[in-house]
């Protein structure tokens, strides 16, 4: 997050020493002391407090460059921010032409990580003048003021336009929220005129769009400016001078028309190439605002997972491993842009990490794994070759030209001998159920469902009843470690019954039924089947 610089560390340990010597002064003040002593108590509270005046001097003249200190941001956005309660919520929205509001809980970690991030928002907002109102309201103990605005999860950001309500669309550190903020409320585009401005810019902004107009006006600048209100993360930029031009977007030459997006990273400058219209810009956007490689993190997933590029190779590995791996890894990307998107996930952070990994039954993990995903088909892919540039290369071909194989995770085979149930797990799924001569009762569970332990008693019951029979076979098949592309159940526990005559369409059994009537059911089915096969000889 953010680190505490040297001024604000002094400033507690000075308070946190003249507490402890108030403490020790009050508790001593009974006791007789020498005038020694004394004068070097009030020398030292003397000195302690002289510097503690320094301290804030120091502060007050540092102003916005203690912005980055968590404590203080939070502390200066308290005067900014207004707090919100049962009282102030309807006037606040109803005097106030623009009100960004985050609704939060004090007990929620993601409420947490935002704060500070909101808090550094309202401050470089407020620098900029701009005339939206900061407000934060605890949703928790102010229900009824939660219920008005309609924050229903927690955290929540709104932004009320002369009293209505929009869902805010933008990142959630404090620049994305600065830049989405000024797109809503007015100023969609920077104008910059100057080398000097230019120059003040970049140390501010990496990623921007630049739009190069000899005269901020025409069919094609109402575009640029509609794509600027329309999108809702990055900072565009308008200019003029070529000489101001080749500043923030180096090494071109722009025409009378320009558009093109920055980053920072080694593709650092793409340029457009089509007509100005609004869609078209945005698409081009959508398709080359993300890095060679893009590290989920939990603020950028949504934007990650709403992305138009549907296919993206995905790989896990510790921060170090990774590191190495990186350079060769975007030359990979590089190749693939604009089709591909290639994500990094810290395998070390198991909120990220593990519901991913969990999909391929890999999630207690530690070596390098890189996946595919196709989002469009919903199908999933698994590198089984050791993670070398060249291998996921051709990996991400594959995914590309659709030439993988999809990957359905499966236990080891086991060993089934004399067992009365058959465990069936993904890889023996197609010989012991789908090609089996025999008919199948095939129970279908996961560890954590509520009803599946009642059922699997009963399954047991009714292997060791129809035991004397060789027509039919009992399947166990754990669906939280295993899966198979004919096998699509959401319900568990979930019994099916494959007749032998017809293994593509299975019948499903009522797991609400008694165990005699699940009985009756199945010699129903057997003496069908029985039918079947002597018409058939």
């Amino acid at each position: 997050m953010f680190k505490t610089k040297p001024t604000s560390k002094f400033v507690f340990f000075t308070l946190t020493l003249l507490l402890l010597l108030s403490l020790f002064t009050s508790i001593r003040a009974s006791e007789p002391s020498t005038n020694e002593n004394g004068d070097e108590d009030s020398e030292g509270i003397e000195e302690l407090l002289a510097l503690d005046e320094e301290v804030e001097r120091e502060e007050e003249q540092e102003g916005v460059n203690l912005r980055s200190s968590e404590a203080q941001v939070l502390s200066k956005a308290q005067r900014i921010v207004l707090e919100l309660n049962s009282d102030n919520t309807k006037k606040a929205i109803d005097d106030n032409e623009f009100v960004l509001v985050l609704g939060y809980a004090p007990w929620c970690p993601r409420s947490a990580e935002l704060m500070p991030q909101f808090a550094e928002a309202a401050t470089s907002l407020r620098e900029l003048g701009s005339p939206l109102l900061m407000a934060k309201l605890d949703a928790e103990r102010y229900p009824k003021a939660a219920s008005f605005l309609e924050i229903k999860g927690f955290p929540t950001l709104l932004l009320f336009v002369n009293g209505t309500s929009h869902v805010y669309t933008g990142g959630f550190s404090a620049e994305e929220i600065v830049i989405w903020a000024r797109k809503k409320t007015g100023v969609p585009v920077i104008r910059i005129s100057s080398v000097k401005e230019a120059e003040e810019f970049l140390k501010k902004y990496h990623t921007y769009v630049v739009g190069f107009f000899e005269n901020f006006e025409g069919p094609e600048y109402k575009e640029f400016v509609k794509t600027a209100t329309a999108d809702n993360e990055i900072q565009f930029i308008e200019v003029s001078d070529t000489e101001v031009a080749n500043v923030v977007f180096p090494n071109t030459e722009p025409t009378n028309l320009f558009f093109g997006i920055v980053k920072s990273e080694p593709e650092r400058y793409t340029a457009y190439e089509g007509t100005f219209e609004m869609e078209k810009l945005l698409q081009f956007l959508d398709y080359n605002k993300f890095p060679l490689v893009t590290k989920l993190t939990e603020t950028n997933s949504v934007r990650v997972y709403s992305s138009p590029v549907k296919l993206q190779v995905t790989v896990f590995a510790e921060v170090n491993e990774f590191n190495k791996l990186l350079k060769p890894l975007q030359d990979v990307a590089r190749k693939f842009k604009s089709e591909v998107m290639f994500i990094y996930i810290d395998i070390t952070d198991e909120n990220l990490a593990k519901p991913f990994l969990t999909l391929f039954g890999l999630e207690e993990s530690k070596k390098i794994v890189v996946t595919g995903f196709d989002n469009k088909a919903n199908s999933k892919f698994l590198l089984e070759s050791d993670p070398t540039p060249s291998n996921i290369e051709e990996f991400s071909s594959g995914l590309l030209h659709g030439t993988l194989s999809p990957y359905y995770k499966s236990q080891p085979i086991p060993d089934n001998k004399d067992a009365s149930i058959h465990v069936i797990v993904g890889k023996t799924f197609d010989d012991l159920v789908l090609s089996s001569p025999k008919n199948v009762l095939l129970e279908v569970f996961t560890p954590w469902c509520i009803n599946c332990e009642a059922t699997s008693k009963q399954v047991e019951k009714l292997a060791k009843h129809f035991k004397g029979l060789d027509t039919i076979v009992f399947g166990r098949f754990d669906a939280s470690l295993n899966e198979h592309p004919k096998l699509q159940v959401d319900d568990y526990p979930t019994l099916l019954f494959y007749p032998a005559s017809d293994k593509a369409n299975p019948i499903k059994l009522s797991i609400k039924s008694s165990l005699k009537d699940l009985g009756v059911s199945i010699n129903k089915l057997l003496k069908a089947e029985d039918k079947v096969t002597k018409d058939e000889l």
